[in-house]
């Protein structure tokens, strides 16, 4: 989330559009990601629901469900999944306002990465605002846990993330990432990585209704001590810098960019929204602020 000096709001120039396969459910649909006025914030509509609202502001009070995606949901129970990668890129490009139609029940999984979403902003192009930014600034540590995975918001004076994982396979094994999170090192480091799934849960999860659009044409796959993908990985630590994307997206549902430090040990859509939930509910932990103090601007 660049930190830009004239701390404004930004949306894009003109419409963009793609088409793809949403990855749980298979279907083929449709993204039109569309200018929006100061003050918009980010706002999905469902253009094939016509019976009742198909607006779906984006809020951290949303987010209905994070098993394995992020899902929205509003007022009238008009559902949207898998909005974490397209959030994620528009939260690193700096892009506060944004009308995103889609006419099916998942946005599209394209490569699995954020990669595709920002070659799409980048072709509508980026328009300033005058209304200023509303940065949120972590004023106290807020942490929640879910057996052994962690995740916690700790003052800071910029952007930064720690993101840790570990998994017994030898494929993965310990990771970490550490960064400031800006639109430089997003580009560079993070937009890229794919989100991954192990070959023996898949036919579990289709039998659950879930993964039948995941191929290897949009996710890495682990068999065993075996990546089965036949370009094997794209960067060092493609894993954890995956769920470093997810947890920016996810983060991105508060509406604005963040002052603070994120740390996430094993955390997953699900931790990341209870953290969510977790700053929402003690308003003395955070604040808006519409200009980044001078220290924040140094380093």
């Amino acid at each position: 989330m660049p930190v830009r000096n004239d701390h404004h709001e930004q949306t894009i120039v003109a419409p963009a559009i793609c088409a793809g396969v949403g990855v749980h459910t298979g279907r083929r649909v449709r993204l039109v990601v569309r200018p929006a006025a100061p003050g918009a914030g980010v706002v999905f509509v469902r253009t094939d629901v016509t019976d009742r609202d198909n607006r779906i502001p984006v809020t951290g009070e949303a987010v209905v469900d994070a098993r394995l995606n992020t899902m929205i949901a509003n007022a009238d129970d008009v559902r949207l999944s898998t909005i974490e990668h397209l959030m994620a890129a528009m939260a690193a490009l700096g892009v506060s306002n944004a009308v995103v139609e889609v006419d099916g029940p998942e946005l599209p999984i394209l490569d699995g990465s954020a990669l595709p979403f920002v070659q799409l902003l980048d072709r509508a192009g980026f328009r300033r605002q005058e209304a200023p930014v509303r940065y949120i600034e972590i004023l106290k540590p807020i942490r929640v846990e879910e057996g052994d995975k962690t995740a916690a918001l700790l003052p800071c004076d910029r952007y930064e993330m720690r993101f840790e994982i570990d998994f017994p396979t030898p494929v993965i094994g310990n990771q970490v990432v550490d960064f400031v999170v800006d639109e430089a090192t997003f580009r560079a480091d993070i937009m890229a990585a794919r989100t991954f799934g192990f070959a023996h849960e898949v036919e579990a999860l289709r039998q659950a209704g879930l993964a039948r659009g995941g191929s290897l044409e949009n996710a890495v796959v682990i068999d065993g001590d075996q990546i089965l993908n036949p370009g094997g990985l794209r960067m060092e630590r493609e894993f954890v810098r995956h769920k470093a994307l997810d947890a920016i997206g996810d983060l991105y549902v508060l509406g604005a960019p963040l002052l603070g430090r994120y740390e996430g040990y094993k955390a997953g859509h699900a931790l990341n929204n209870k953290l969510v939930r977790a700053l929402l509910a003690q308003p003395d932990a955070w604040r808006e602020t519409t200009r980044v103090p001078d220290f924040a601007l140094a380093g």
